[in-house]
């Protein structure tokens, strides 16, 4: 498949919270990596996209794409995330730049990149804006959403 192809058909999935059809674009050793989940590889990767689709269809989530760009084995693209965070429903509008390697007609690396400051100043208002840019935010962080992907897949087992 086409290297625009696959990223279209990943990212149309991932409109509908098609989580397989979205793991389908995937290669079996793939890396993914953001500033919320941190570096996520094979089948760990594929679970945050399922849990993140499950825990989100019919709750208002909505995402464009635009941008794209493949050149050989390298592509990116920018998409925006609009939602409601937590219990406070705090409105969040997440831009995120992406930058995948493929392999063997799949996605090998897919790269998110957001400004996890401005992230958490959405989400969480005055103690986003606080701590929002700190090591320790980033860390307890990462610590949440290993423990709730974690979570996730023994449920799933």
């Amino acid at each position: 498949m086409e290297n625009t192809t696959l990223l279209k058909q990943f990212y149309d999935a991932f409109t509908k919270f098609d989580a397989e059809k979205m793991l389908s674009c995937y290669h079996k050793d793939i890396e993914f990596k953001d500033p919320a989940f941190g570096t996520l590889h094979g089948k760990r990767a594929g679970a945050m996209w399922e849990m993140l689709c499950s825990r989100q269809e019919g709750k208002g989530f909505k995402i464009i794409y635009k941008d794209l760009i493949t050149d050989g084995n390298k592509g990116s693209l920018t998409w925006e995330a609009f939602y409601e965070f937590g219990p406070t429903k705090r409105k969040v509008h997440n831009i995120i730049q992406a930058d995948f390697t493929f392999k063997e007609g799949k996605i090998l690396i897919h790269h998110d990149d957001f400004n996890l400051h401005s992230w958490a100043k959405q989400a969480m208002g005055l103690k986003g804006w606080l701590l929002g840019n700190t090591g320790f935010f980033k860390r307890k962080l990462h610590q949440q959403t290993s423990t709730l992907l974690d979570s996730y897949i023994k449920s799933k087992s």
